[in-house]
């Protein structure tokens, strides 16, 4: 059974989350608090297995909250719910930064509270049974790189040291490589990445740790609601070398530059000239989710085939799999997050478990994989 501890300052929405999980099996409400500072009090008397948390609470928010509870519990998962608007966005992407595990959105424009329950239930269940059915071994807190920070600036990984931008750290455990396949270790003209749950601070690291010349575009499917990817591609690029922006309709790719796949639309390509240009489709769903990695990872295989190299980070589900066996089938590379360092291990452990995998490795070591990847067959950068 995973017990959940529900803290909002609104009784109403008290009540609608634990109605929700209600009838939800092998989940169990164990309490609830009005706000963040008494949330640190019953975290400490219950010992939750999930928390869900409000943003905007009195005495301690939702963000504050999450802070302090990170200094006392490094790996309880704490679920934001947040409100589906640009400040709403801004806010859950900083709780993110501050240790939050993952969020689900309130629901708006609602017939009846029926409606308004099973809305809740829907976004909230599968990612609590994710979520609170994988703790990680108790340890020290992890510290997560916020969004604001500059390469450099700080280790990304607690206990690890600083390294340059794209070279991976002096020690880690050592890469997974799945036998098998022979790789033609072309030249590369595409990194596609995937991910989900945990992946903003994934995708945060991994960026980070990419120089601003990188000599080809980047283009990112991170499953995100509308508004959500626009402030987060923001933060991305202030906070980042690179150039990252949200997505629109017929951006031509240019290296250097990120392009995250916008709320509700699917992220495609298409050849014009010599150029490749973005589109954006609301074809209907795959895997429940719009924008889908495998849209995305289909449609870098049609145009790019072997000179393209995907990876697929943290996330629940199973999107990326099938797209990732349509790059393989290509001739592509793929590279997966191994389970360790994943929040949850769903979209890279199904490309894993299907044999899919080029490469299983550690958060710290990707963004120094895709590099020197990027690398081969390429003149050395000159030194300016």
């Amino acid at each position: 059974m995973i017990s959940v501890l529900v803290v909002d300052d609104s009784v109403v929405v008290r009540r609608l989350i634990v109605d929700a999980l209600g009838e939800a099996p092998g989940i169990q409400v164990v309490g609830t608090a009005a706000n963040g500072l008494l949330a640190q009090a019953k975290i400490d008397q219950l010992k939750p297995d999930v928390v869900t948390m409000d943003i905007e609470m009195p005495q301690m928010d939702g963000i504050e909250a999450v802070r302090e509870l990170r200094k006392r519990h490094a790996t309880l998962p704490v679920i934001m719910f947040s409100t589906l608007s640009a400040a709403g966005a801004n806010a859950t992407l900083e709780a993110l930064s501050a240790g939050a595990t993952d969020y689900v959105t309130k629901p708006s424009n609602v017939g009846s509270v029926q409606q308004s329950i099973a809305a809740v239930r829907e976004q909230l269940v599968p990612k609590i049974q994710a979520l609170g059915g994988r703790r990680k071994p108790a340890g020290p807190p992890a510290r997560s790189a916020p969004l604001s920070a500059r390469p450099g600036a700080a280790p990304l990984r607690p206990g690890l040291p600083p390294s340059a931008p794209g070279r991976p750290p002096a020690a880690g455990p050592a890469p997974v490589r799945p036998a098998g396949r022979r790789v033609a270790g072309g030249k590369i003209d595409i990194l596609a990445i995937g991910s989900s749950t945990g992946g903003p601070d994934a995708l945060t690291k991994v960026l980070l740790g990419l120089p601003a010349d990188l000599p080809v575009p980047i283009v990112i499917t991170q499953h995100m609601p509308p508004v959500f990817t626009k402030m987060f591609a923001e933060r991305l690029d202030r906070s980042t070398p690179l150039r990252v922006v949200e997505a629109g309709e017929g951006m031509e790719l240019a290296p250097g530059n990120v392009y995250i796949a916008p709320g509700d639309r699917h992220l495609v390509f298409q050849r014009r000239g010599t150029a490749t240009v973005t589109q954006l489709s609301s074809a209907p769903q795959e895997n429940s989710c719009r924008p889908a990695v495998d849209v995305m990872f289909r449609s870098v295989a049609a145009l790019y085939g072997g000179s393209a190299f995907a990876a697929v980070l943290t996330g629940m589900g199973q999107d990326g799999r099938s797209g990732a066996k349509v790059l393989r089938d290509s001739g592509a590379e793929v590279l997966a997050q191994d389970e360790a360092t994943s929040v949850v291990w769903g979209m890279p452990g199904a490309v894993v478990g299907a044999g899919l995998a080029d490469e299983v490795l550690p958060l710290d070591r990707i963004a120094g994989a895709l590099l020197n990847r990027v690398r081969v067959g390429r003149a050395p950068a000159v030194a300016r």
